[in-house]
């Protein structure tokens, strides 16, 4: 038996070391890799505007403790535009390509991005934009341009904006799988869904408004880019009349009807290259990693922090698509204390989330503002949870279409206890008091627990209200009244008191320099998270490490993922919830 055990010793120690000489090896590849060199940029250039790998404002920095690694990325939308903006003066960048553009971009982001190509086109360099087909989103960025080219077969979506919700009530009835809704707003929708068939005159009371609010901000820019009335965008989208490269024309909505070797050919002119000859290109995330590595001015010993809030809120760490306790007041608590920071910009992205995290990062942002000014710059959206962490700062900018508001609360609790009964499952408690036992999901939710949780909606309601009543200055009453979860565009929120001024994340930055009279400072970008090995293995791909949500992704394709992630989201949310009251899609 000794020789056994020791045979089995053995092998494990080899499958041991085999297992770290492995890891080994794919870590310094991957450490190997990061340092690569950075593509040059020729003379004679043009910008490849692909946007189909940028989702966030912020890309991320990265710290795995394990071996002291650390990363940053430079794919991110804030790169985007520092590259675009670097590409302005620089003498070997002669335009911008707009080629086939499909991004994820949200709204706002796409309005940040348009301002930074408009404001290239001050210099006299061109942007030309070519599809074989649009979107209603993607023409919106793509309008921008001085030239705006669609393929002879392509076709072109300009309607409006709409949404849709999905209902489960009777999916509910039938399944026996109900969820138990404790709220407070009569606006608060999220939990809707639960609990109706069909849209609350409230819901689509305020869903019209936000689109009718957005909608506006998108006309308004693409008449400024094509010159074209709003009264007239209003009747294209509602007669159809540019669904086809011909209307499109006809309409102005598009300058040159032409396969895509044509527009190549038209940017060689522009060029003045021969018509054989293949003109110079580079990449924009290429460009942002160069942007990214030679133009930093570290000659400014101000600073201005930018720390990005970006994703749903809840507890933990957090990521570049998740709001967590951890890096965000870690990354407060920083900011403060290094005193060549001299003010901080919080860039907000976020439906909301868990209560309980927002009112944690509410308190580090008051502690914050007692040392150093914080302004808000919110992004697509800063609602419930996300316009909690807003509500305090010293001021708050917005865009035109930006969501926020959703000032309102909700707990919601699965419960299988119909289910349960249906399939021969039944469930006893024996408990030493009255109030011993916690929630069962394979229990009919009783009156006295129903009782309490409301207390607690109705409490964290209460601070939520008042704390936003104390970081605008106004009075409980108000605030209610415009409360009660309802969401409201930028424009909208400006005029009932929730945001101060409307502008993107470049206004919200000078205005804190502003605030403690700097005029030679540079932007620090925070959080910085904390990883680990898995977290990095996972990253690159080792199958047995990568995230269940990667390999999900993976097998079920990226639409489908949407709507698993959907589902999840739903179950997950135990507990008191300051999330945004519906999921928009705007096309």
């Amino acid at each position: 038996m000794r020789f056994l055990g020791n045979i089995l010793s053995t092998i494990i120690g080899l499958f041991i070391f085999c297992m770290l000489f492995f890891f080994g090896i794919v870590l310094i590849a991957a450490i190997a890799g990061s340092g690569s060199d950075t593509v040059s940029v020729k003379s004679n250039s043009v910008i490849e505007l692909d946007l189909s790998q940028v989702t966030n404002d912020y890309a991320g920095k990265f710290n795995y403790k394990d071996f002291d690694y650390f990363e940053t990325r430079h794919d991110g939308l804030s790169d985007v535009i520092k590259a675009i903006k670097a590409a302005k003066t620089d003498n070997n960048i002669k335009g911008i390509s707009i080629l086939n553009d499909n991004s994820s971009l949200g709204m706002a982001q796409s309005k940040a991005l348009r301002d930074a190509l408009e404001d290239f086109k001050t210099s006299h360099k061109f942007v030309y934009a070519y599809a074989n087909s649009y979107t209603q989103k993607e023409y919106y960025l793509n309008s921008v341009a001085s030239l705006v080219y669609l393929n002879p077969i392509g076709d072109m979506e300009f309607k409006g904006l709409s949404s849709e919700l999905m209902f489960f009530k009777d999916l509910q009835d039938k399944t026996g799988i109900k969820m138990e809704v404790i709220r407070h707003g009569k606006y608060k929708s999220a939990v809707e869904p639960f609990l109706e068939n069909k849209m609350s005159d409230a819901n689509r009371e305020q869903v019209t408004s936000l689109l009718n609010s957005v909608w506006a901000s998108v006309a308004a820019d693409i008449s400024k880019s094509r010159n074209i009335p709003v009264e007239k965008l209003n009747e294209i989208a509602n007669g159809l009349t540019a669904r086809t490269p011909e209307l499109a024309k006809a309409e102005n909505l598009v300058d040159k009807i032409a396969y895509e070797d044509v527009y190549h050919e038209d940017i060689r002119k522009m060029l003045k290259v021969g018509k054989d000859e293949a003109y110079n290109t580079i990449k924009i995330l290429d460009y942002a990693e160069n942007a990214a590595t030679t133009s930093s001015d570290f000659s400014s010993k101000d600073r201005i922090a930018i720390i990005y809030a970006q994703g749903e809120i809840g507890r933990g760490e957090g990521d570049i698509s998740t709001i967590g306790e951890g890096s965000m007041r870690r990354s407060l608590q920083e900011a403060r204390r290094d005193e060549n920071v001299k003010a901080i910009v919080l860039r907000i992205d976020s439906p909301g989330g868990d209560a309980l995290t927002s009112d944690l990062i509410w308190r580090e942002i008051e502690i914050t503002k007692k040392i150093k000014p914080v302004v808000v710059s919110m992004g697509n959206l800063a609602a419930s949870g996300g316009y909690y962490i807003a509500c305090n700062a010293n001021r708050i900018f917005a865009e035109n279409n930006t969501i926020t508001g959703s000032i309102g609360v909700f707990g919601i609790l699965p419960n299988f206890s119909e289910l349960s009964t249906k399939i021969g499952i039944h469930t006893e408690k024996v408990s030493t008091h009255e109030n011993a036992a916690d929630y069962s999901p394979f229990s009919p939710l009783d009156e006295k627990f129903r009782n309490v949780t409301q207390e607690g909606v109705e409490r964290i309601y209460t601070t939520f209200v008042s704390r936003v009543a104390q970081g605008r200055k106004m009075d409980f009453a108000r605030v209610d009244s415009i409360g009660q979860g309802r969401v409201w565009a930028g424009s909208q929120a400006i005029k009932i008191g929730l945001v101060d001024e409307i502008g993107g994340m470049d206004k919200a930055v000078k205005y804190a320099a502003g605030l403690v009279k700097s005029k030679n400072y540079r932007t620090q970008n925070y959080p910085e998270y904390e990883k680990d090995l898995r977290d990095l293995l996972g990253n690159l791909g080792v199958p047995f490490l990568k995230s269940k949500e990667n390999m999900i992704r993976e097998e079920i394709g990226e639409t489908n993922y949407k709507l698993w992630e959907q589902l999840k989201k739903a179950s997950n949310k135990s507990g008191i919830q300051a999330c945004m009251p519906f999921e928009i899609s705007i096309n």
